[in-house]
């Protein structure tokens, strides 16, 4: 079966100004322009823009997206794999969305009282799929499926209160930082704080504390570039500042 770019754009829902978009980066090309010079595509063209479509389904963008399909090596029944687990993981999280707003509607008209952790759940289920997508492979990696398990369902089980708090505990160890790292002082009163904050913060995150793993975890801050950026987006070398501040608070504590 083989379409114009008119008729590709009807089946698949996307505008023909995105496909010629496609067609100008090198991202999806026609198979052949024919002798009226209309773009015409076929099987593979349909395919790939399936593809293209689940990638960016799932927030990646263009040239990230060519990267992986123009890869030598690229496994198209592997990825259609990936994309369904993908679906499946978004497809429970939001049904456990509904499934919180319906508890939610019948809690406001007079039914079972909803609990504060049941309100929650939903979004705690999201930062934890989330941090899974961004984190998981490295983190399961250094410290292990089993840590990594027994802190997924800490958050998972925490309660509104909780919840917030440690919510709180982060936003006020980012604002110390702010402030230490602009002093330059990773041994200052603000920066110790700060490091006693994120020690408490992530202890609340785990459910036990581990030293090793604490140093091991702000030291991938500053070798990670994703986790690096997460620190830095507030202020330049802030994840680096965090490392040495911790290190210091760990090296002196119970002095």
């Amino acid at each position: 079966m083989e379409y114009t770019i008119k008729k590709l754009s009807d089946l698949a829902g996307v505008s023909t100004r995105t496909l010629r978009y496609y067609d100008e980066i090198g991202l999806l090309s026609p198979s052949r322009i024919n002798s009226s010079g209309y773009r015409i595509y076929g099987r593979v063209e349909v395919d790939r823009l399936q593809q293209i479509m689940f990638y960016r389904e799932m927030g990646m963008e263009l040239e990230g997206i060519k990267l992986i399909l123009d890869d030598p090596d690229f496994d198209s029944v592997g990825a259609l794999k990936e994309h369904r687990s993908r679906l499946v993981e978004k497809k429970e999280r939001l049904l456990m969305l509904i499934r919180n707003v319906d508890q939610t509607l019948e809690d406001k008209g007079g039914g079972d009282t909803m609990s504060d952790r049941e309100k929650f759940e939903g979004f705690k289920k999201k930062l934890v799929d989330a941090n899974e997508k961004e984190y998981g492979k490295e983190i399961r990696e250094k410290y292990g499926d089993e840590s990594i398990d027994a802190s997924n369902h800490q958050l998972l089980s925490t309660d509104k209160e909780t919840y917030e708090e440690t919510k709180h505990m982060e936003e006020q160890m980012i604002a110390l930082l702010k402030i230490a790292n602009e002093k330059g002082d990773p041994t200052g009163e603000e920066a110790q704080e700060a490091a006693r904050l994120h020690k408490e913060w992530i202890t609340r995150q785990w459910g036990h504390y581990n030293r090793e793993a604490h140093e091991g975890l702000v030291q991938m801050y500053v070798d990670d570039e994703r986790f690096r950026s997460y620190y830095d987006k507030h202020q330049n070398g802030m994840a680096e500042f965090l490392r040495n501040a911790v290190g210091h608070y760990l090296k002196n504590e119970g002095k």
